[in-house]
């Protein structure tokens, strides 16, 4: 019995071993395969984000190798101690292994993606497309790597004495030790001072979650985290170098015009409420131009006045803040000398647009300390009366829809629903007479023959009408909340209801190639295309810098930054059972990340 026993420990002691040495160069054919991921990423400019790369190519492959042997393979050493068998089910797990981070290498070059659910859709899935294609190829070098981790366990198997008598196992360890720690520590510290050399690298390489220590640091007092929320917000986490436009704008000063750009923005203005009983004014300014009757917010939050300016959607708007990167269209509009003028009825309080959209504009915003849209409108028409020798664009900020709840009545045994759908009613004919005022300062300085007159709103306001128990915005992404008016005073168009569906994302094109001769083509510098255009579209996007929906005839679908999605009908009802087209998926990931600069 004490020969049975030590011959068991034997058998254990030499699987153990053997198990190691075999991680090892599975380690070693893992960071090869690994250079696939810093071949597809931006190279660090600097020495730490240099000796970060490396440190955690090295630290993380050996974790994630090793880390999977003490979790797989090693507790079969006490369970499975036949020699063969044991080496069999190592090849097998080595070559499951290598093949997912090898098909996870192709997921990373071709939609700088790791594998997640909707990657695995794609792979699995029977769309006819190239992506799919080149991924399924990848299955033929299965029996290859099979046969190589064959080979090499017979080879560890039968040189694991010799490798032992050299004594550099410990040595080995300790190399991807210290590479994991010194990762992990050095990251720490970049996490906490927004050292973008360092935290542009967080994801890499699979699997990897760099550690943050920020409770710990706060205790110390090393860390001021109201700062660090405020730089959040500034955009200093930003980890993408932005390529807005993606090549230089070409122009036909010939197929420019020199009209005035006037931009009368409504907060929470619902589509449907230009009738004829709410918003008189409006409707009628509607029929006399053009009204674009199915449009779409870019978003249902503050991000849908990022998508209107800028053209892009707001995955993208970490990055503008951080690079201080205005709208195009008013980088044009100042290029030709055209005066600004910026009128709200709350000062511009949204962050969207003091820290982003009018940076470095505010000595030509009318402050409104009143909060009234009547003082902004005021201003705007004393500021009008010198605008007469310059071309000149303009905003007016009508805020008075969010405090429409000011006009509820006693709602105690009423239907709430109907209470508030009466007092938004109220309050967006007073948002009417609003508008009225300034279509009829226009009309009265005879400048309408000459000035490009948009009117439309940021988002819609929902009264769940989805039956989810939504009320308001920045819920779901739903009709209530996207559909708004988008009505167009272009001089010398003849009135047209267009009843094709359009886009926040549009506009900005459409003043760039019709008001400002642009003649570049529209997907070098915005993710929409002319409001004018009618060809149907696949879809439309909306959504804010954590998800996004794609909007098509048939579904909205909802994605987040790591590929999860969710399907809903046009009503708003989860569709749990029904997969989107992942052709329509891959284009939108890949819209959320084409105005980055590539390696």
């Amino acid at each position: 019995m004490v020969n049975s026993g030590n011959s068991y420990a034997e058998r254990v002691s030499r699987l153990v071993s053997w198990g190691h040495w075999f991680s090892f160069f599975n380690v070693i054919i893992a960071m090869l395969v690994g250079t696939r991921y810093i071949a597809e990423s931006p190279w660090p400019e600097t020495f730490l984000g240099q000796l970060y790369l490396t440190s955690s190519w090295v630290g993380h492959f050996g974790f994630l190798v090793f880390g999977l042997y003490v979790l797989c393979l090693f507790p079969l050493t006490f369970i499975v101690p036949n020699f063969k068998l044991f080496r069999i089910l190592g090849v097998l797990a080595s070559t499951i292994g290598l093949t997912v981070l090898l098909l996870d290498t192709q997921a990373y070059q071709e939609l700088n993606l790791h594998l997640n659910p909707i990657v695995w859709e794609l792979l699995l899935s029977d769309d006819k497309n190239a992506i799919n294609a080149k991924w399924q190829t990848l299955f033929v070098l299965v029996p290859i790597i099979f046969f190589v981790q064959l080979a090499l366990a017979e080879w560890v198997w039968r040189k694991q004495r010799k490798l032992s008598h050299k004594r550099i196992g410990r040595p080995i360890a300790v190399v991807f030790f210290v590479g994991f720690i010194f990762s992990h520590l050095i990251y720490i510290w970049a996490d906490a001072t927004f050292y973008n050399p360092i935290t542009n690298q967080r994801a890499n390489f699979p699997l990897s979650y760099p550690m943050t220590a920020k409770t710990f640091l706060e205790r110390q007092g090393w860390f001021d985290k109201q700062e660090y929320q405020q730089r959040i917000e500034r955009g200093d986490a930003s980890s993408e170098v932005l390529a807005y436009p993606l090549e230089t704008l070409k122009i036909n000063n010939d197929k420019s015009h020199n009209y005035n750009l006037l931009l009368v923005m409504v907060e929470d203005l619902r589509a449907d409420s230009v009738n004829e009983q709410a918003m008189p004014t409006l409707k009628q300014f509607a029929l006399d131009n053009q009204n674009f009757s199915q449009h779409l917010s870019s978003g249902n939050d503050d991000s849908a006045t990022f998508g209107l300016f800028y053209g892009i959607p707001a995955t993208y708007s970490a990055s503008i803040r951080h690079f201080e990167t205005e709208p195009l269209f008013i980088q044009q509009l100042l290029y030709r000398n055209y005066d600004l003028g910026l009128f709200s009825g709350d000062d511009f309080s949204s962050n969207v647009y003091d820290d982003v959209i009018f940076h470095g504009h505010r000595d030509d915003l009318t402050e409104v300390h009143t909060s009234s849209d009547q003082n902004a409108i005021n201003n705007w028409q004393k500021w009008l009366t010198d605008e007469t020798n310059k071309n000149w664009f303009s905003v007016v900020h009508l805020t008075q829809m969010q405090q429409f709840e000011e006009h509820v009545d006693d709602i105690s045994g009423k239907d709430a629903k109907a209470v508030l759908r009466k007092a938004y009613n109220t309050t967006s004919s007073k948002v009417d007479r609003s508008i009225a005022q300034i279509i009829d300062t226009l009309q009265q300085q005879q400048l309408l023959e000459n000035t490009v007159v948009v009117i439309t709103s940021d988002h819609g306001w929902e009264f769940n009408e989805t039956n989810s128990n939504t009320w308001g915005a920045n819920s779901n992404y739903s009709k209530y909340q996207l559909h708004v008016p988008m009505v167009i005073h272009w001089p010398n168009k003849e009135a047209h209801e267009y009843n094709h569906t359009t886009s926040h994302l549009d506009l900005s094109v459409t003043l760039m190639q019709d008001l400002l001769g642009i003649t570049s083509n529209p997907v070098d510098f915005s993710s929409g295309k002319n409001l004018f255009d009618s060809k149907k579209r696949r879809w439309t996007m909306a959504g804010d810098a954590r998800e996004f929906a794609l909007i098509s005839s048939n579904e909205i679908t909802v994605l987040d930054r790591y590929g999860n999605y969710k399907v809903y009908d046009h009503n708003y009802h989860r569709q749990r059972d029904v997969k989107p087209k992942l052709s329509v998926i891959m284009q939108g990931l890949s819209e959320t990340k084409r105005f980055y600069e590539q390696n």
